[in-house]
């Protein structure tokens, strides 16, 4: 059975950040987050990312923001105007503007193991939970993982 991992670096040190990585075998990484730039990203923040995932780990790294959330969906689930359950609705309704299963069957493979990345410590209540679950619902007979 095939993979799609998830990790968020929040709360991590680096260095537990890519050993969980090098422990896993993960071979390429999908930045999920709208603002991969952000100072308070710390290891995490690109450039610096691609170049300690390469550097370190042997790792390829891609930012892509078709599976980011709108600015306006992040604001309102941050800002508490929209709960989880309406975020979740709003996010839906994009990956679905956005023919997100078409997406995927025609830029990804699982012939490497993809970790999708996120800031949120925890996937329960991160976007990169409902990526993953998109990715099982294309490539049918895979495992999510949350490292």
């Amino acid at each position: 059975m095939k993979h799609i991992y998830t990790l968020g670096f929040t709360q991590k040190t680096a260095q537990e950040f890519f050993e969980l990585l090098k422990k896993n075998g993960i071979e390429f990484v999908i930045d999920i987050r709208l603002n991969n730039t952000s100072q308070l990203a710390a290891f995490a923040k690109y450039p610096d990312i691609k170049y300690f995932l390469k550097a370190i780990c042997n790792i390829e790294y891609i930012h892509d923001t078709v599976f980011s959330p709108t600015e306006e969906i992040m604001k309102n689930y941050k800002s508490k105007k929209t709960d989880w359950q309406q975020y979740k609705i709003d996010f839906d309704e994009l990956l679905m503007q956005r023919n997100i299963e078409n997406y995927i069957k025609e830029k990804y493979t699982l012939n490497k193991n993809i970790c999708l990345l996120c800031s949120e410590a925890e996937p329960e209540r991160c976007h990169r939970l409902l990526i993953a679950e998109k990715f099982t619902e294309v490539f049918k007979d895979i495992k999510i993982i949350h490292l």
